[in-house]
């Protein structure tokens, strides 16, 4: 945080850059942790959501877990998104958590690199945590998202590839 005085007097006005916070326990080759900040912050611009998001990289065994105790679902999936409640509670939106086996796979399946992925899984969740939810709305997220990758440089949406109204454990 930095404080400045404002021209023409009057009390510091306090400037506070909020990070997202990436916790990497799988490392992902060619994605640094500089490097996802800087593609949060832009993402989290992109999709107008301000707030603090925390990110976990981790592999299927995390997901699993995380998945069975949040959503009953004994499976590990691609990304899960965990919202702070209603708006941003003390600068905080949520957390991000992300299966770097699953992005690894679909990647290699679609033919682009593995961090390209995560950045995608990332938009994805940052669009959750902005409260899109593809699987009740009739394509809207699927139209936000794809409008946000193609600003981002993103190749393809989970949405699109997945069929719009097809349920699908991501959240």
């Amino acid at each position: 945080m930095s404080c400045r005085r404002v021209p023409g007097g009057g009390p510091p006005v306090c400037f506070c850059t909020i990070n997202p916070v990436i916790v990497i326990r799988k490392p992902v080759s060619g994605l640094s942790s500089s490097a996802l900040t800087r593609f949060i912050t832009r993402a989290k611009g992109a999709v107008r959501l301000r707030g603090s998001v925390d990110v976990l990289l981790a592999g299927n065994r995390d997901l699993r877990a995380l998945n069975r105790r949040f959503r009953g679902k004994n499976q590990p999936t691609d990304v899960l998104s965990f919202p702070a409640g209603e708006g941003p509670r003390n600068g905080f939106v949520g957390d991000i958590a992300i299966s770097v086996d699953i992005a690894d796979q679909n990647a290699k399946r679609l033919g682009h690199a593995t961090a390209e992925e995560i950045k995608i899984l990332c938009l994805h969740g940052l669009l959750h945590l902005a409260g899109f939810d593809h699987e009740n709305d009739q394509g809207q997220m699927a139209k936000k998202e794809l409008s946000l990758r193609r600003r981002l440089g993103l190749v393809t949406t989970l949405t699109e590839r997945s069929g719009v109204h097809t349920p699908r454990p991501l959240r």
